[in-house]
């Protein structure tokens, strides 16, 4: 049996609206390892994983106080940046930096993207981002990648100064759509965020592109898949 499936067809009706989160869902984090591994050999991919586990810890932190330390998703991605080098014992330059930041700026997009929302579109359905990153992050992201001509909305939780998971960033979902969470399915590739979700009560789709463990604590998503195609497979009855 392939562990890998996607998980059964969920109860409820094909959603309304799917809204997507944007880094790790719709473009890889990890791309920047590339140039990461140009500028330091032997060490790119412990740069891009140890950067973007410390950019999460920081929104985390920033939102358990309530918002008071808020600061824009590209300052806690170049602070994230910094400490990984250091936590690694690289000299980053200002060059570098640079270099790094701007890739991050134009992350490789997934290849079923396109595929995935232009199928969505057709059927009708609103579409939407639902990020942490800040406007100006996103804006270029999504222009770069060549997908804004599917996408209905690109919404930022930086209008309400709480990242995910707190409530407040899932709640900009159905204000800006009009779509009830419970009609609408929130897809990402990361399982925290999933669960948040789901918490806040979207249907959710996590897309497990790694084989990654689930979470242990919580409701499972709705459903689980491998890419983003999985997210097609919730109108195939409808």
């Amino acid at each position: 049996m392939d562990k890998r499936r996607a998980s059964p067809a969920p109860a409820f009706g094909p959603p309304k609206a799917v809204l997507f989160d944007a880094f790790g869902t719709l473009f890889d984090v990890y791309s920047v390892s590339l140039l990461a591994e140009q500028l330091f050999a032997g060490k790119g991919d412990a740069l891009s994983r140890l950067w973007r586990d410390k950019q999460i810890e920081y929104t985390q932190l920033l939102t358990c106080d309530g918002g008071a330390h808020y600061q824009p998703f590209w300052v806690l991605t170049q602070a994230a940046l910094r400490y990984a080098a250091a936590q690694l014992g690289l000299a980053l330059s200002e060059a570098q930096e640079l270099r790094l930041m701007n890739q991050y700026r134009a992350l490789s997009a997934f290849p079923e993207n396109r595929e995935v929302l232009q199928a969505l579109k057709a059927k009708g359905v609103i579409t939407g981002i639902l990020s942490n990153g800040d406007p100006e992050m996103l804006a270029v992201a999504v222009r770069s990648a060549g997908l804004a001509s599917w996408l209905d909305h690109i919404i930022s939780v930086d209008s309400v100064r709480r990242y995910k998971p707190h409530p407040d960033a899932y709640a900009l979902g159905p204000k800006a759509t009009a779509v009830a969470a419970r009609d609408t399915l929130f897809v990402s590739g990361n399982s925290w965020d999933a669960l948040g979700a789901t918490w806040f009560g979207y249907n959710t789709l996590w897309v497990n592109r790694n084989d990654r463990p689930a979470e242990q604590i919580g409701p499972p998503p709705t459903r689980t898949g491998t890419s983003l195609q999985a997210v097609l497979s919730f109108f195939a009855s409808g």
